[in-house]
């Protein structure tokens, strides 16, 4: 039998069939994490900079896996004219991941500029056949995953990626210091290791996909063309204004959120196994909260896990601003655990229910079209975001904004630096302040079963006291650590309160609102 006829979809699937297919769907995604931590992230951003890459090269390395999406175009349309979509992610994954051998052998250039060439290169090709490979496999998991199990699954798929992440990038992150220890003149060649086994681990993802059962998928009314097909979602209001949203979302935490790598090597000095580290501690905060956000998806809705999670990673960007002020201080790695903290609680919800959310309002039949709109418009605002940072880094480097406080008395003079932003500064409070204006697009989505953010942070602090009880008798360390989430229910809770005032006023004194 032909390895087309071995990946053809099937009409029918049974109950077992689709439990086995979850089961190598888990595997599929435990191999791929494991890929994308060898070969993303601060290894990535690390191997960049031993080619001196420049700010706008690092903002064009963030970009390039997202810009690579622009692909979807003709996915799209390939997808629906061939509708066998595992074996168009199969033949387009398999092409790809010898895109990481090539990464691999930059550092064999024969010049520094070459060899980042060499690199971007291969990440624009990798992401130019992925861009085929998750147009297909979107579509046909949105068609396997029982829509009930949703947000139970993917947390749990989640919870297992990101384990496998963490301890992936420590051991990574400690090769690298090592390697470069023992191999001071040939450090760079610890990457290019790392870039081979990430092949290793993508080829293995690949076999997964292989095992993964395909239901067919429903016969089109019509044929349309592209243009058509793809103006489909933006005639449907309420999945226009997720991506809308989607959109706005991307682009303002992107505008900032590559960076950070950068920052932490560049401004603060740190080493790749102590950025590793930090990583870890997001992870595994991420881990610890994936599947109470998995259950209130399941439960409530993901609008309300959104609502949630997107101000605490707004949340977490803000307080980047004050690492240094304006240098390295006593509080600067307290304050770097706390981020990353937050980050990996707000990440989980986010992430979970973004996907979950687009996956629920895209129609059965169409969502490879639906999903594929909202993967591109989510892929440029992501990906012209960072070239944004990059193009204006430098100018941003040769300016600075401070308060200073002064206080004057017969005998001395006190001054005291209130803020101090420079340089990185500017764009993590830039991209702080269009995050949240970024949620009043959220506002506008509407999906089946959701409920108000009260109700969600109710459910989110119950299990983080319950939490807390688990770990610990201290009253004052349980309230330190549910405090942002006791804050932001403090503020949802009297915004509410506020609104329904002045909607019982405005109905006192004119009758109800048109």
């Amino acid at each position: 039998m032909s390895i087309a006829a071995r990946l053809a979809p099937s009409d029918n699937l049974s109950e077992a069939e689709v439990e086995t297919g979850l089961n190598w769907l888990l595997r599929n995604g435990i191999w791929a994490q494991g890929m994308e931590t060898l070969a993303l992230g601060p290894i990535l951003v690390a191997y960049a900079l031993y080619f001196e890459a420049s700010n706008l090269a690092i903002g064009l390395l963030a970009a390039l896996p997202n810009l690579g999406q622009l692909a979807l175009l003709p996915a799209v349309q390939i997808v629906e004219k061939v509708r066998r979509r595992r074996f168009l992610a199969v033949a387009f994954g398999a092409a790809s991941r010898p895109m990481l051998l090539l990464m691999a052998t930059a550092v064999l250039m024969p010049t520094k500029e070459a060899g980042l060439a060499v690199l971007l290169t291969g990440l624009t090709l990798r992401y130019t056949l992925g861009a085929f490979v998750g147009c297909s496999f979107n579509s046909w998991i949105r068609d396997l995953v029982p829509e009930h199990r949703m947000g139970a699954f993917f947390a749990s798929r989640l919870m297992w990626m990101t384990g496998i992440g963490m301890t992936v990038s420590l051991l990574a992150g400690l090769f690298v210091d090592e390697w470069g220890r023992l191999m001071p003149h040939r450090d760079a060649e610890g990457y290019s290791i790392l870039l081979v086994l990430a092949f290793l681990a993508g080829c293995a993802s690949v076999y997964c996909m292989c095992r993964i059962p395909e239901p067919a998928m429903p016969p089109a009314e019509r044929h349309l063309p592209l243009t058509e097909r793809l103006a489909q979602p933006f005639k449907d209001v309420n999945f226009r204004n997720l991506v809308i949203f989607l959109g706005a979302w991307n682009f303002a935490i992107n505008l900032a959120a590559p960076f950070f790598t950068v920052y932490l090597y560049k401004r603060l000095g740190l080493s790749v196994t102590m950025v590793t580290v930090l990583l870890i501690v997001s992870q595994a905060a991420n881990i610890a909260v994936l599947k109470t956000w998995g259950r209130i998806a399941d439960n409530f809705s993901n609008k309300g896990v959104l609502t949630v999670a997107a101000p605490l990673f707004v949340l977490s960007i803000f307080l980047w601003t004050f690492t240094t002020l304006p240098e390295k201080h006593a509080l600067t790695m307290p304050l770097l655990i706390v981020i990353h903290v937050l980050t990996g609680i707000s990440t989980a919800g986010v992430t979970l229910a973004s996907g979950n959310i687009g996956l629920k309002l895209a129609p059965r039949g169409a969502a490879a079209s639906y999903l594929s709109v909202s993967s591109l418009v989510t892929a440029i605002c992501a990906g012209t975001a960072p070239i944004f940072g990059g193009l204006f880094a430098d100018w941003f480097a040769g300016r600075e904004l401070t308060l200073i406080l002064r206080w004057t008395d017969p005998e001395t003079r006190h001054l005291f630096q209130a803020i101090n932003l420079r340089h990185w500064d500017f764009f993590f409070g830039l991209a702080a302040v269009l995050g949240l204006l970024s949620l009043q697009f959220l506002r506008q989505v509407r999906e089946v079963g959701e409920v108000e953010e009260e109700i969600v942070l109710e459910e989110l602090m119950a299990t983080a006291r319950q939490g807390m009880r688990n770990l610990t008798s201290v009253a004052g360390l349980r309230a330190a650590a549910t405090y942002p989430v006791e804050l932001l229910f403090r503020k949802v809770h009297l915004r509410r309160r506020r609104d329904g005032e002045g909607s019982s006023a405005r109905f006192t004194s004119n009758g109800p609102m048109p």
